[in-house]
């Protein structure tokens, strides 16, 4: 039976039977079956309706309409820099008690509780996949009410609460059907699609900065939000007719059998799925850090003599390049060992950080250079994962779901926690500002002593948790290898018994 026929087998109802099928002997067996091979044709008409995998015209628009969803869910929270550079120089924000400690955690806080969420909603999605519509609309609206209702407040915890943990939870129920759904429409071409809609979030980090700083210059955090709420609302609610799945969807819970994907469990044993999952955790505690701070450090780099709008280029650059590696990693996990694709990733993104954030973005070129490459490099990561899932899940959507909703996970605790850190290690406070004349001295012309050597501890340890994920890596490719091999030599050992 093949993957389609069974999906139309769990999801479809079977119509009430009009026979009088009965059990007592083999002869009435065969009878009944004579007697309704008529109602076969259904089935294989309802087979042969399903549109095709991996293409046609329904797969792209689905794909299309999932790449602007992640570019809306994770634009936001992507650019939070431009807004925390506006809150901190604003003293309606900045004046408030634990204010320079509260504001930065707004972005990673929202994307943080999307990336965690996974392991919830994932089950839940599975056991009642009807309502993978209804969570749609649910995310959508709550995402708008988030910002709109964070408009008309100045608390900073309530920002956080609004801004940051209301939108995720939004986010969250839009995002997690998504990606649910494109394990329906591609299976050969699942790498490259998720390049796609991880390409999204870049295109989303792309457009809004260079928005937001002519918005909140003219209108203010205040009413910048209300706008940006109700062009959420009309972007997103008009696609989500088009975010639907492949297979039709039971309209009532999933008794019976265990749904496909909650019942194989070998992943649980999987050595290296779990070296994946550790060095994506390490990964997760350094990639977040430049998106949220590098406003920040161009803001306090006065040598650069590039006015304002360096901010928001930088974060721009970031995110140009983030769409070239996004689907750049797609394509080639799709065709390459994903091991071999990933410790390249990761030291790659280590050596960028060291040499060009650390020793050459004292200057604008080393800056840009570093948004750009960081970009491309560290961007890129998140599309990978489908080389290193699909050995494990084959065909199974829902299995496919549930290891990446780990992998979301693990890097979703790194995005939070990696906040609180960087802002110990930054050392900025209340009395230091990027007006303030930076200290002269030996060595001075690097990117390390930005801010009087402000950045230095924070920059170190970007550069350290890559080494540390690329390492990781190493180790995990030499454990699948070894995995690889050993799965190899069994039957051999077998036919020398026999």
């Amino acid at each position: 039976m093949s993957s389609d026929s069974l999906h139309l087998a769990i999801h479809t109802p079977l119509p009430p039977s009009s026979s009088t099928l009965s059990l007592s002997s083999p002869t009435s067996l065969s009878v009944a079956a004579s007697n309704n091979d008529s109602d076969a044709a259904p089935t294989s008409r309802n087979q042969s309706s399903l549109p095709p995998m991996d293409k046609g015209h329904r797969a792209w628009i689905f794909l299309a309409a999932a790449f602007v969803v992640e570019a809306v869910v994770w634009g936001l929270p992507t650019s939070f820099g431009i807004f925390l550079d506006v809150y901190l120089n604003d003293s309606t924000y900045s004046s408030q008690p634990n204010a320079q400690t509260l504001l930065p955690l707004i972005g990673p806080v929202a994307s943080g509780i999307i990336y965690c969420s996974g392991p919830f909603i994932s089950p839940v999605i599975t056991r009642y996949p009807y309502h993978r519509r209804t969570s749609l609309y649910i995310g959508a609206l709550l995402c708008w009410i988030s910002l709109f209702t964070a408009s008309y407040t100045t608390k900073v915890l309530q920002l956080v609460i609004l801004q940051g943990v209301l939108y995720a939870i939004g986010g969250s129920l839009l995002y997690f059907p998504c990606i649910s759904y494109l394990s329906e429409w591609f299976n050969q071409k699942r790498g490259f699609a998720n390049g796609v809609v991880f390409a999204g979030t870049a295109v989303g980090g792309i457009v809004l900065p260079l928005i937001f700083p002519p918005l909140l210059s003219s209108y203010g955090p205040s009413k910048s939000l209300r706008i940006l709420s109700i062009c959420i609302a009309a972007l997103i609610f008009p696609l989500l007719p088009f975010i639907k799945g492949r297979f039709p969807e039971s309209r009532s819970r999933a008794h019976g059998p265990t749904p496909r994907g909650r019942g194989n469990r070998k992943w649980l044993k999987s050595k290296p799925f779990w070296m994946l999952v550790l060095a994506n955790t390490f990964q997760g505690f350094g990639y977040f850090v430049p998106i949220v701070w590098l406003p920040i450090f161009a803001a306090f780099a006065r040598e650069l003599h590039s006015g304002s709008s360096t901010s928001s280029i930088t974060l721009v650059l970031l995110n140009c390049g983030s769409v070239f590696g996004r689907l750049a990693m797609g394509y080639l996990s799709d065709r390459m060992n994903p091991w071999t694709l990933g410790f390249m990733t990761l030291i790659s993104t280590s050596a960028a950080t060291f040499i060009l954030w650390g020793v050459l973005s004292y200057n604008l070129a080393g800056l840009l250079s570093f948004s750009m490459i960081y970009g491309i490099v560290a961007g890129g990561w998140s599309s990978s994962w489908t080389g290193f899932t699909k050995p494990l899940s084959a065909n199974d959507p829902n299995l496919f779901t549930t290891l990446f909703g780990v992998l979301l996970f693990s890097r979703g605790m790194g995005n939070i926690f990696s906040t609180p850190i960087s802002s110990a290690l930054s050392n900025i406070s209340n009395s230091t500002s990027p007006s303030d004349p930076p200290s002269s001295g030996h060595g001075d012309h690097l990117g390390f002593h930005v801010g009087g050597g402000k950045f230095e501890k924070m920059i170190l340890y970007v550069g350290t948790c890559f080494a540390g994920a690329s390492l990781i890596t190493l180790v995990g490719w030499g454990t699948d290898v070894m995995q690889r091999i050993r799965v190899e030599r069994r039957p051999a050992v077998g036919e020398q018994q026999r």
